[in-house]
């Protein structure tokens, strides 16, 4: 994946950046998540809304109002859709499709 400049979701309360980095949403420069939850799937969804009635996705830890999602969504998609066809960037592919695939099997 070509390095890309960072995409900016918002800063939080406390004065951290929540932005897209490489095809990862970070805070503060730390990834979070690769991917968007849409909040009716998450698990926890009612105890967010309690806290957070304007969240509709969720990035790791991190809720996201729709506006917020659809903004990182565009900037995961722009990575995303960038192919390189390096042999550096398919090993990268299938290491992270072998680290999905043991999660979603229950990886201890």
């Amino acid at each position: 994946m070509s390095a890309t400049s960072p995409v900016l979701i918002r800063i939080t309360s406390d004065g951290r950046r929540v932005e897209v980095v490489d095809g990862r949403i970070c805070l503060d420069g730390r990834p979070e998540a690769d991917d968007l939850v849409v909040l009716d799937e998450h698990p926890n969804r009612q105890a967010i809304l309690k806290v957070l009635p304007l969240a509709t996705h969720m990035a790791g830890r991190l809720p996201l109002t729709l506006a917020e999602a659809s903004v990182a969504q565009a900037a995961l998609r722009r990575v995303h859709d960038a192919f390189d066809g390096s042999p550096q960037a398919a090993q990268e592919r299938l290491r992270r499709a072998v680290w999905r695939k043991v999660a979603v099997d229950g990886a201890e």
